[in-house]
């Protein structure tokens, strides 16, 4: 059998660190001379609950999560917290404002790819008589009017007076569109239009299942929610992580006697925190690894080195496409300014051209390429574990495409 390795470009499951499997291996067999393997592991031992303690402060100390926020760990990924959100955050809006009418609760989203819109269509499906805002949908600001392919400026947003909750996606793995982390920039977040409650809290809820650890969170302390899936940047699928600001910690129960929809327990942000995320078992083997790449993490620099690292090897694929442009070879699917650092998205123009990339790319042992099945094209995914040399080797492969293509 085969030990030789590709480059996984898949955006997810996605690369882990080659390091960190043969830890990971190791604790399947002895976690912590335990003698027994995580896998097998009670998730009620003290060893392990001291790694998952261990777990959250690592996630604390680089991201610099306040006190204010809870970190929690649970299943389900990203896509079990479209509901979430909306059951907590509805149950949170009916004990601020109890007697309000639910034709006068409203739940802002922000569209700019296909994993917004699915959550705003999850939205729509449990509001109940609340209404679903599209604070802004990207697509009217796109070159054909109907993709994803770019981050409107800041003048096109339209939020609600007073939302009980701000939903965004920060990158977006299909369609390769990004906010800008730099504050000044017209594809950046609005943060500073966003309507505050009285006492000046933001009911903001960020998706941040593609990009979390990759780089810093802006204004991460004034969001109420940030989610994010484990298995882009930091371990195997399974492994759902939440930020979640003290104060959106509701009482579900009292909620639903008010009239809200009731919250299944697992779903309960409250719960989650009371049981310090083992109300039941959680994914043992997903936060072994997840705390075995983060340990990683610290000791390479944190945020700080793959925030630079992420930004080169992104500018690299960037400037390879742009170069195949001017030969007619490229064609980028996403407007300037928009591009997402994790998820390059490309078509290779001409009959049987993408086929020939993606076969190409296989033989020269890159895998993962295919874009997803709903858009096509190409997909160069970039987390944390793709190296610069990884992302190197695209990149000539790219350039030796069109050097080739030009001499056809």
């Amino acid at each position: 059998m085969s030990t030789s390795r590709v480059i996984n470009f898949g955006a997810g499951p996605s690369a882990l660190p080659q390091g960190v499997l043969k830890k990971a291996a190791q604790g399947l067999l002895n976690f912590n001379d335990t003698g027994i393997g995580i896998a097998e592991l009670s998730h009620r031992s003290k060893e392990f609950g001291a790694f998952l303690s261990n777990v959250e402060s690592l996630i604390r100390t680089q991201l610099d999560v306040p006190p204010t926020h809870s970190i929690l760990f649970t299943q389900g990924g990203g896509t079990a917290q479209f509901s979430a959100v909306v059951l907590n955050l509805l149950a949170r809006h009916r004990l601020l404002y109890p007697d309000l009418a639910d034709e006068h609760r409203v739940m802002d989203y922000v569209l700019t790819g296909s994993w917004s819109r699915k959550a705003h269509d999850e939205a729509r499906r449990l509001a109940r008589g609340a209404r679903v805002n599209v604070a802004l949908d990207a697509r009217r600001h796109s070159s054909d009017g109907v993709s994803f392919d770019n981050v409107p400026p800041h003048g096109e947003y339209a939020f609600s007076r007073a939302p009980a909750l701000i939903y965004y996606c920060e990158n977006e793995t299909i369609d390769g569109v990004q906010f800008s982390p730099d504050p000044d920039a017209r594809t950046s977040f609005p943060f500073a239009l966003l309507p505050r409650e009285p006492g000046g809290l933001l009911p903001l809820v960020g998706d941040h299942s593609s990009s979390f650890m990759s780089r810093p969170i802006p204004h991460l302390s004034e969001h109420a929610v940030i989610f994010a899936g484990a298995q882009k940047n930091l371990g195997p699928a399974g492994l759902t992580i939440l930020i979640v600001r003290q104060d959106c910690l509701v009482d579900v129960d009292a909620a639903a006697r008010l009239g809200a929809t009731p919250v299944p327990l697992c779903l309960s942000y409250r719960l989650l925190a009371q049981s310090k995320s083992l109300y039941n078992t959680p994914s043992l083997l997903s936060i072994y690894i997840t705390g075995l790449v983060l340990e990683q993490m610290r000791e390479l620099g944190g945020l700080a080195y793959f925030e630079a690292l992420n930004r080169t090897k992104a500018e690299k694929v960037y400037a390879a496409i742009r170069a195949g442009e001017k030969r007619g070879v490229f064609q980028g699917k996403v407007q300037a300014g928009s591009g997402s650092w994790m998820n390059v998205v490309f078509n290779a123009l001409g009959d049987g051209a993408e086929a020939r990339f993606l076969e190409g790319a296989e033989k020269a042992g890159m895998k993962g390429l295919k874009g997803h099945r709903s858009v096509g094209g190409i997909r160069a995914s970039l987390y944390n574990a793709i190296t610069e040399a990884d992302t190197d080797t695209l990149v000539q492969f790219m350039e030796k495409f069109v050097s080739e293509a030009d001499s056809a």
